[in-house]
């Protein structure tokens, strides 16, 4: 097919998705996906675009961040700790309302934190309430919360800020091992700053401005609607930037030239919490031998990535922390040194499977694979849609020997305990000491963190992405002219 033809194809392709140009598009945003969003249950989310949805979209959290990763006040207005650290209360804020009308109360929030805490829910940072011991709403607008034990930092645990709140009075009547088939899934209810308003599966989601949403918590949204429609090939999405279809789009490191030639669209560069590298299965051969991870290690060029893969939009990463985190524990370099690394295999005809998901032409697979041909290990690439990748590599199956993952980080570093047992490894509590241990017994060879690179239409403004995320300012977004 010519270049030419190609491309109106896959223009016509997110056309079609996203229903209009922008200059007819008014005070609707469009933003692309990478993929399908899976579902919107708080309790079962796992893509990272999902989440940050049900946090600044759809739903509400207890607590939000600011730009400095302090925690302030959202749905709780205030939060208070007793002497011991071992009782926590919070206030909500009167008057919010469920979008079918239904008051938001204390029942709503012990329901999602006990929820949470049942391991028939499969809520995927179970581990981060390991210490709660319960929640219980007092009264419509205070709630409770017991720990065993005081939690291991000062700081209020993340998970407050993660967890969006959910309908009690929706979801309480579902077995909690059975929420992924709930009807709320489907069409969720929320009681954010945007309703729901369609799904079409593996095309859009369309959320609608809420005009109820209380000014203390932010007031009614500047856009009438926000539009996530899902295209899973990064040249498609480029192209619906470029043709205006679509006013948002990550993109590829090597494309933010082009896009910045557009004199209608801007490159976002943002920092993340999203390190990324290589998980071991530790449980199976051949990475159940603590010499052939490290000889993984020492068969990367980190800084190679960066400046081939990445063109610079990103660091090497030497641990699961960005430097520039709370809690980033300093640890020794691993250096590239291949002559170590064959010295390692030994000799040995190392083969395994090394599963991703598809990244275009796969330059940064292809990259690890010719590094590791080099030192003895024979490479197979094995490329999945992201729910099969998933599926693959969490805890519940480990059929996996190793894989290319991207962890969504949090400023608690809750996400650690995730990332290890992805490995088959614990950790302990002590976030210096969960550092130390990912150095120790390298269950992940981590190779970068990483930048946002997102494409953005100026016609859009107020736009602000940061390590919260790409949507923490998306109720305060609107159209210029």
């Amino acid at each position: 097919m010519p270049q030419r033809i190609l491309w109106v194809a896959l223009a016509g392709t997110v056309s079609t998705a996203c229903g209009m140009s922008s200059a007819r598009r008014g005070r609707t945003v469009v933003y692309a996906s990478g993929a399908e969003l899976q579902t919107l249950n708080p309790l079962l989310t796992i893509h990272p675009l999902a989440k940050q949805i049900e946090r600044y979209v759809l739903l509400t959290t207890l607590v939000r961040y600011d730009t400095a990763l302090a925690p302030q006040p959202y749905l709780a207005r205030t939060w208070t700790w007793s002497g011991d650290r071992t009782t926590l209360v919070f206030h909500l804020q009167a008057g919010v309302r469920w979008h079918d009308g239904a008051p938001t109360t204390a029942r709503d929030v012990a329901w999602t934190f006990n929820a949470a805490r049942d391991p028939a829910t499969d809520y995927p940072r179970f581990h981060d309430l390991a210490d709660v011991a319960s929640a219980d709403g007092v009264d419509d607008s205070t709630v409770v919360v017991r720990f065993s034990r005081p939690p291991p930092e000062p700081r209020l645990p993340d998970v407050f800020a993660d967890l969006a709140i959910a309908p009690a009075h929706l979801l309480d009547s579902v077995p909690r091992a059975r929420l992924r088939q709930a009807s709320w899934n489907a069409s969720p209810v929320g009681n954010g700053p945007f309703r729901f308003a369609t799904h079409e599966s593996n095309r859009r989601w369309v959320f609608v401005a809420n005009p109820d949403f209380p000014p203390a918590l932010g007031g009614v949204p500047r856009l009438e609607r926000f539009v996530v429609v899902v295209v899973d090939e990064p040249t498609t999405k480029l192209a619906a930037l470029t043709a205006g279809e679509i006013d948002f789009a990550g993109i590829q490191p090597a494309h933010a030239g082009f896009v910045r030639k557009n004199p209608e669209l801007a490159v976002l560069d943002y920092p993340e919490i999203f390190p990324v590298g290589i998980v071991f299965n530790t449980r199976r051969p051949p990475f159940d031998d603590a010499r052939l991870r490290l000889a993984v290690a020492l068969a990367l060029d980190r800084r190679e990535i960066v400046e081939g893969y990445l063109f610079g939009f990103g660091a090497v990463a030497d641990g699961p922390v960005p430097p520039d985190v709370p809690g980033y524990l300093p640890v020794p370099a691993i250096p590239t040194d291949p002559d170590s690394a064959r010295r390692l295999v030994a000799g040995r005809h190392v083969a395994f499977e090394l599963l991703t998901v598809p990244s275009g032409e796969a330059a940064l697979e292809q990259m690890i694979q010719a590094r590791l041909a080099a030192v003895g290990f024979d490479v197979s690439i094995r490329q999945l849609e992201l729910s099969a990748f998933h599926d693959r590599v969490s805890p519940r199956r480990h059929d996996f020997e190793a894989a290319v993952v991207g962890t969504l980080g949090d400023p608690g570093l809750g996400y650690l305990a995730a990332l290890a047992e992805l490995a088959g490894v614990r950790l302990p509590a002590d976030p210096a000491a969960a550092q130390q241990r990912f150095r120790d017994a390298l269950p992940v060879a981590f190779l970068y963190h990483s930048r946002g690179v997102q494409g953005m239409n100026r016609r859009v403004q107020g736009v602000r992405m940061d390590e919260r995320g790409e949507l923490p300012t998306v109720g305060r977004w609107w159209i210029g002219p």
